[in-house]
């Protein structure tokens, strides 16, 4: 069977190296977080962003009790306000739209006016070759619509500088599923 988060990761690794920058867009407890950190090892850094302090918490303990370098920045403000925090290239960036895993409050969820402009403001801050996951949950009514409002954007950017795919269960209509959004090689930077 495919396992959706192993294909993040590959594709991730594909764009990012030792000593890069990369986001995480929607820390939630951690985990992609950590993933990055070690990524891009001691000399790299990672910015991680969630609304909910309890999740700054759980991604704080859950670095600390893995090993991660000591290369993040936890920050308590919303992903759209990305660039007041992160002014340099990203390599690769990742959100996990929805709420947050086990803690109860799946009122609290990503929601369209925020994660439009985080997605627009991660793709001016991505490095030529550098890489986008985003993760869509549509078992909810908000994560079906965010869904459906980024295949619309994404499938109007130009092919000549962003690739953007998808990625899906076909017979499982209300799984999780994925955008791989690739930079160009050739684009520039601040350009979408």
């Amino acid at each position: 069977m495919v396992d959706l988060v192993g294909l993040h990761k590959h594709f991730i690794m594909e764009h990012l190296r030792e000593g890069d920058v990369a986001v995480d867009f929607t820390m939630g407890n951690g985990n992609d977080t950590l993933f990055l950190s070690k990524a891009v090892g001691e000399t790299g850094r990672v910015y991680a962003f969630d609304i909910q302090e309890e999740a700054l918490a759980s991604t704080r303990a859950h670095l600390e009790s893995n090993g991660a370098p000591q290369n993040y920045t936890l920050i308590c403000a919303s992903h759209h306000r990305v660039k007041e925090f992160v002014s340099e290239p990203i390599k690769a960036g990742m959100f996990n739209l929805g709420y947050l895993p086990r803690s109860g409050k799946k009122a609290v969820t990503t929601m369209r006016e925020t994660t439009m402009p985080a997605v627009e403001a991660a793709l001016e801050l991505l490095a030529p070759d550098g890489v986008l996951i985003v993760a869509i949950y549509p078992g909810h009514e908000e994560g079906a619509l965010e869904g459906e409002m980024l295949r619309e954007y994404f499938s109007s950017l130009s092919r000549f500088r962003i690739c953007p795919s998808e990625f899906k269960i076909l017979n499982s209509p209300a799984s999780p599923y994925f955008f791989l959004v690739e930079k160009s090689p050739k684009a520039k930077y601040g350009e979408i």
